[in-house]
């Protein structure tokens, strides 16, 4: 937990707690994110969770050329930043390009590296290159083993503020299931280990060219999680996941989060024990 105490605005470093990592997919218009991470914030000050807030700026990786990537670059990069100026929290964006990395690094607190480009060398040393902590995840055919040599590509450019998240791996074309095994393996490398829990519960390559998911397996996902000894949570949330323009499909409603940490925090302080 070491490197988060370098996140400008983060809070409850020192509380014993999981982190949370927790935002809308993509920012969809200028004010959601904002109101999102009020009650986000809220939230944590309560339970004393230091908490990180993230929405994509866009998205580019869909399955269907018509579903929404985002409001602008500029737009979405400013809104974020603003989350980050009003409220005195770190923030979180995905990039997907070595041109992306600082132009990201300027709004964001934290680069995250998506799953699918997790090995892309000259993307991570872009990032690295930033100064900003970054986030890998753990691609969806890739091992936790080799993940180490990920990290390794950050490191390696004198950036060692780093975090590796487990989302998942693919269970043939539209399904994706959770090695716990990956998290004692990832642990061992010395940087702090998150679980994506709404990711991990996608159901991806639908006919339909929209991505399914399961949300009713959160509780049980995010459990596990806590139990396996995981650092920091992901959860993507939206006051109504079911009208979100990206993955509503797996996100949780932001009115269950708060009864769902809770529980965590039980997990947590038993696991502790």
């Amino acid at each position: 937990m070491r490197q988060l105490k370098s996140l400008p605005g983060i809070s409850h470093i020192n509380s014993g707690n999981f982190f949370l990592i927790a935002g809308p997919c993509v920012v969809e218009n200028l004010t959601m994110p904002l109101e999102i991470a009020i009650t986000l914030k809220n939230i944590c000050h309560r339970l004393e969770i230091p908490f990180i807030f993230k929405a994509s700026y866009k998205k580019a990786n869909r399955t269907s050329e018509s579903s929404f990537k985002g409001i602008g670059d500029i737009e979405a990069l400013d809104v974020i930043g603003r989350v980050s100026t009003l409220l005195n929290v770190p923030t979180l964006t995905d990039i997907h390009s070595e041109a992306e990395a600082d132009l990201a690094a300027r709004y964001a607190d934290v680069l995250q590296i998506p799953a699918f480009l997790c090995r892309q060398t000259e993307l991570l040393q872009a990032a690295a290159r930033t100064g900003k902590m970054i986030n890998i995840k753990k691609g969806q055919s890739v091992s936790a083993q080799s993940m180490a040599y990920a990290a390794e590509k950050v490191k390696n450019q004198g950036n060692p503020n780093i975090m590796l998240t487990e989302r998942g791996s693919m269970f043939g074309y539209s399904d994706l299931v959770l090695d716990l095994r990956n998290i004692f393996i990832m642990k061992k490398f010395g940087y702090p280990v998150v679980l994506d829990v709404t990711h991990t519960l996608q159901q991806p390559n639908q006919p339909a060219g929209v991505t399914g998911g399961l949300p009713e397996m959160i509780e049980t996902i995010a459990c596990a999680g806590i139990a396996a000894g995981v650092d920091g949570i992901f959860i993507e949330t939206h006051p109504n996941p079911a009208k979100a323009l990206s993955d509503g499909a797996n996100m949780l409603e932001l009115s269950k989060l708060e009864n769902l940490l809770l529980k965590l925090l039980k997990i947590r302080k038993a696991v502790q024990e």
